[in-house]
C-alpha cells in the first residue's frame, strides 16, 4: 500500500496501478433530496478529468460514483431526520419518488456540464445486504459492538491495533476536543465511535431488517461495501471533496482495515472547496445556488444566466487542490477566457495551409501533457493554449503562415486536449446564453445584408446594422473573408 495521498503530483512517475492497464476508481457522489449546486459540480468535473485523463493514457478506468439515497446524513451521519424521508414527508411522497427526482435532475446537470457517466453508478439502498454482512465482518472481527439495537465502531480498540486519523493527520484527544454532543451519545463507549448500523426510530420511514434491529446503515458504510463490491478488496483512486476527509473517508479507511485486516485504497485524492464571501458553499450553510439557476440566471448574487461551459471552464481556471471563491465578477471574467477559446478554436477550423510555418507552434502538445501530468494541472493547459492563440490571429490574419503538418498537429492538440480532457464545447457559439442558437441565423442573415451593403459602398445602411447590434450587446468584427460575431 503507497503512502500517497491527495495528489498524483508527477502522475507518469508516481501513479502505479494496481493492476496493469486497468484502474479502479471510487468517487464519492451525490446525496439526491435537492437540486445540484456549484459545490456539487467541481467533484464531479475534477473527477471526470481524471477519468478522461486515464483513458487518454491508455488506461481501461473502471469509474464507480455513488448515490447516496438512504438519506440519513447529519454532520457524523449517526443522528439527526432521514433528509430524503424528511422530503418526502414535507411533499407527500414515496421516498424513492424524491431519490428518482433528483437523481435525474443531477444526471440532466451532469450532462449539461459534459460531464461522462460513470461505468457504474450504484445505490446505497440497493446495497443494504451487503452492508449488513461487512457490518457483522467488523463485529466478528472485535472491532465494533451492538447498543440499543445500533451498532458502533470502537475507535479506541482500533486505534490500538491500525493508525486511526493517518489521512486527516487527527489524534483520538484531537478528535473528543471536535466532537459534537449530540442525542444518544449515552449509546456510545465514546463521543468519536461512529455508526455501522442505526437503530430506526418508529417514525423513521427508510429502514429495513437486520440481526442488531430493524434500521439503516451508518453513511460511511455505503462506501467502504460498494467500494469492494465492485472495485475488489485494493483498488486503485478514491476521490472526493476535501470536506469528506474526516469523518467520512477517516471512517472509511477505519472500516475497511476493521473487516479485511488491510487499507483498500491505494491513493486518495481531494478537491477543494467553493467558497462564497469565503465561506465553503454548501446546503448546511444556506448560501448555495444550483446549477439551475445559473443556467437562469434566477439569483440575486447572479448578474446573468450563466451557461454550462462558462461553469466548467470557471473550475478549471483553477487547480483542483486549491479554493475557489464564487462571484458573479470571476463568472464573467470565465466567459470571457472561454469565448476567446470559442473564437479561437472557430479560426482554427477555417485557417488554410501553407508551404512553411512562420509562427510559433512548436512545443504546445508537450507543454500541455506536462502539466495534465503535473498534479492535472488545468490553469497550465488552459494558459499554454491561449499562448498558442497568438499564432492562430495572426494566421487567420493574413500576417503568418502554417505548414499543413503543423496546422494538422495544431488542430489535433486542441481536439486533445481542450476538448477530450477538458471537457469543453468549443463548437458552441455564445458560451453564455443558451438562447442564442436560436437566432443565431437571423444575425448571420444581418451581417450577410451588411455585408453587401458595404460591397455596394451602402455605408449609411451597413454602419446602421453594425451600430444597432452593437447597441444590443453583440460584437462585430470585418475579416478579409466576411465577418464575425460574438456576444
Amino acid at each position: 500500500m503507497l503512502e500517497i495521498y491527495n495528489s498524483l503530483t508527477r502522475l507518469k512517475e508516481t501513479f502505479r496501478p494496481l493492476h496493469e492497464g486497468h484502474v479502479g476508481m471510487y468517487v464519492c457522489g451525490p446525496t439526491v433530496y435537492g437540486d445540484a449546486h456549484l459545490g456539487h459540480a467541481r467533484p464531479a468535473i475534477t473527477f471526470d478529468l481524471l477519468y478522461r485523463y486515464l483513458q487518454h493514457l491508455g488506461y481501461k478506468v473502471r469509474y464507480v460514483r455513488n448515490i447516496t439515497d438512504v438519506g440519513h446524513l447529519e454532520h457524523d451521519a449517526d443522528e439527526g431526520e432521514d433528509k430524503i424521508a424528511k422530503k418526502a414527508r414535507l411533499e407527500q411522497l414515496e421516498p424513492m419518488e424524491v431519490v428518482q427526482y433528483y437523481t435525474n435532475r443531477y444526471h440532466r446537470d451532469m450532462a449539461a456540464l459534459n460531464v461522462l457517466p460513470p461505468s457504474i453508478e450504484p445505490h446505497a439502498s440497493g446495497h443494504i445486504i451487503e452492508q449488513i454482512a461487512f457490518v457483522q465482518k467488523i463485529l466478528d472481527k472485535g472491532y465494533a459492538y451492538v447498543s440499543n439495537g445500533s451498532v458502533y465502531m470502537d475507535v479506541e480498540k482500533y486505534a490500538k491495533d491500525y493508525p486511526y486519523g493517518k489521512l486527516s493527520g487527527r489524534n483520538l484527544n484531537d478528535i473528543v476536543t471536535e466532537t459534537r454532543e449530540l442525542d444518544g451519545q449515552d449509546e456510545k463507549k465514546h463521543s468519536y465511535d461512529f455508526a455501522l448500523w442505526k437503530k430506526a426510530a418508529p417514525e423513521h420511514i427508510m429502514h429495513w431488517p437486520s440481526p442488531w434491529s430493524e434500521g439503516f446503515p451508518g453513511w460511511h458504510m455505503e462506501c467502504s461495501t460498494m467500494g469492494t463490491k465492485y472495485l475488489g478488496e485494493r483498488f486503485d483512486i478514491h476521490g472526493g471533496g476535501l470536506d469528506l476527509i474526516f469523518p467520512h473517508h477517516e471512517a472509511e479507511i477505519a472500516q475497511s482495515c476493521a473487516a479485511l485486516g488491510h487499507e483498500t485504497v491505494h491513493y486518495w485524492m481531494h478537491n477543494n472547496m467553493i467558497t462564497i464571501a469565503g465561506k465553503k458553499m454548501g446546503k448546511s450553510y444556506n448560501n448555495f445556488i444550483t446549477l439551475e439557476q445559473f443556467f437562469a440566471g434566477d439569483h440575486p448574487l447572479l448578474s446573468k444566466p450563466f451557461g454550462p461551459m462558462v461553469i466548467r471552464f470557471f473550475i478549471l481556471q483553477a487547480h483542483y487542490r486549491s479554493t475557489v471563491d464564487f462571484s458573479s465578477e470571476a463568472l464573467e471574467a470565465a466567459e470571457k477566457g472561454l469565448q476567446r477559446m470559442q473564437e479561437a478554436y472557430a479560426r482554427l477550423q477555417k485557417l488554410q495551409a501553407g508551404k512553411e510555418t512562420t509562427v510559433e507552434v512548436a512545443g504546445l502538445r508537450q507543454r500541455c501533457q506536462e502539466a495534465m501530468d503535473d498534479d492535472l494541472n488545468t490553469p497550465f493547459v488552459i494558459a499554454a493554449l491561449f499562448d498558442s492563440t497568438r499564432a492562430i490571429n495572426t494566421v487567420f490574419d493574413g500576417k503568418g503562415t502554417i505548414s499543413e503538418a503543423d496546422l494538422k498537429e495544431l488542430r489535433d492538440v486542441w481536439q486533445t486536449f481542450a476538448i477530450d480532457i477538458l471537457g469543453l464545447r468549443l463548437e458552441e457559439q455564445g458560451a453564455g446564453d443558451s438562447k442564442l442558437k436560436a437566432f443565431s441565423g437571423a444575425i448571420d442573415l444581418l451581417l450577410g445584408i451588411r455585408l453587401q451593403a458595404k460591397q455596394n459602398k451602402d455605408w449609411a445602411t451597413s454602419d446602421k446594422i453594425r451600430n444597432e447590434l452593437t447597441a444590443l450587446g453583440f460584437q462585430v468584427k470585418d475579416t478579409k473573408d466576411g465577418f464575425e460575431w460574438s456576444i
